[in-house]
C-alpha cells in the first residue's frame, strides 16, 4: 500500500505540474456548456448574423432538459473523449521510451501498484472533470429549459463515469502493451471510432460498452431499459479484466525500457 500511495502522489505531482488538472476540467466545463447556450441562443445568433433569404424562417425543437444533457454527452464521447484516452495512452510507454522508467524499475517496485496508480491518477483527472462538465452544462439547462430530478442526475453522472473507467482502462492497458504511436494509435481506433460505429450501427446490438453512455442519459427520462443493467455489468467486467491484461504488460515489457 506505501509503494502504491507514494506512485499515486508522485503521479499527481506531474499531472499538476503540467497543469492537467486545470486545462482539462475547463475543456469539460466549456463542452458542457457550448450546447445549452447555443441551442438556446441559435435563434438570435442566426438573426444576428444576418444574410438569410427574405422570408426564410427556421423552427427550432423545444427540448427537454434530458435533450440538452444528451447533446452535452455527445461533446464529451468526442473531444473530451480523445482528449482523455490520448493522455492516458502515453503514461506508461511514454517514461520507457525516454527512459525515466529506468529510476523505477531498478527499485523494488510493485508493477501491479505501478499499474494502478496511474489508472487512479488519470481516473481522477477523469471524474473531477466529468463532474465539473456535467454541473456546468445542468446549471445552463436549469436556467434555460428546467431541471431534473437529483438523484436521476447522480445515477447518470455515476454511469458515466463507468465508461470514462473502462475507456481509461483500455487506454493505459495499450500503453502497457505497445510503443506510444501504437498504442494511441489503437485507443483512438478502439475508442473514439468506436463510439462513432456505434451511433452510426449501434441499433444492431442492445448490450455493449460503448451504449453506456447514451444508456446513461436515458435515465432521466425514467424509462425502463432492460439492457442497461446488462450494459453496465459487462463494461465493470471487462474493465477489471484489462486491468488485470495491463499489470501483467507491465511487468512484461519492462525490460523494454530505454537506457
Amino acid at each position: 500500500m506505501r509503494k502504491f500511495t507514494t506512485l499515486f502522489q508522485k503521479e499527481l505531482r506531474e499531472s499538476w505540474r503540467s497543469f492537467k488538472f486545470l486545462w482539462m476540467p475547463l475543456l469539460f466545463i466549456f463542452l458542457g456548456i457550448s450546447d445549452p447556450i447555443m441551442n438556446y441562443y441559435m435563434e438570435d445568433i442566426l438573426n444576428a448574423v444576418g444574410n438569410l433569404p427574405e422570408g426564410f424562417t427556421m423552427t427550432f425543437p423545444d427540448y427537454t432538459p434530458a435533450d440538452i444533457l444528451l447533446a452535452s454527452t455527445g461533446q464529451f464521447q468526442s473531444i473530451g473523449l480523445i482528449v482523455l484516452v490520448i493522455l492516458a495512452a502515453g503514461m506508461i510507454n511514454r517514461e520507457r521510451q525516454n527512459g525515466t522508467a529506468l529510476f523505477l524499475y531498478v527499485r523494488p517496485i510493485s508493477f501491479t501498484a505501478l499499474f494502478f496508480s496511474k489508472w487512479a491518477a488519470i481516473n481522477l483527472l477523469a471524474v473531477f472533470s466529468v463532474i465539473l462538465g456535467y454541473g456546468a452544462s445542468m446549471y445552463y439547462t436549469a436556467i434555460l429549459y428546467g431541471t431534473v430530478k437529483p438523484l436521476l442526475f447522480i445515477q447518470m453522472v455515476a454511469s458515466y463515469c463507468v465508461w470514462i473507467f473502462f475507456a481509461t482502462t483500455i487506454a493505459l492497458m495499450f500503453s502497457a502493451m505497445f510503443k506510444t504511436a501504437l498504442s494511441i494509435t489503437f485507443t483512438v481506433i478502439l475508442l473514439p471510432i468506436g463510439v462513432l460505429i456505434q451511433s452510426l450501427i449501434g441499433q444492431f446490438w442492445n448490450v455493449s460498452p460503448w451504449k453506456l453512455a447514451d444508456y446513461s442519459v436515458q435515465l432521466l427520462t425514467q424509462s425502463e431499459n432492460e439492457y442497461y443493467v446488462k450494459t453496465l455489468v459487462l463494461t465493470i467486467v471487462l474493465t477489471v479484466i484489462f486491468m488485470i491484461i495491463g499489470v501483467l504488460f507491465t511487468r512484461k515489457n519492462a525490460s523494454t525500457v530505454k537506457i
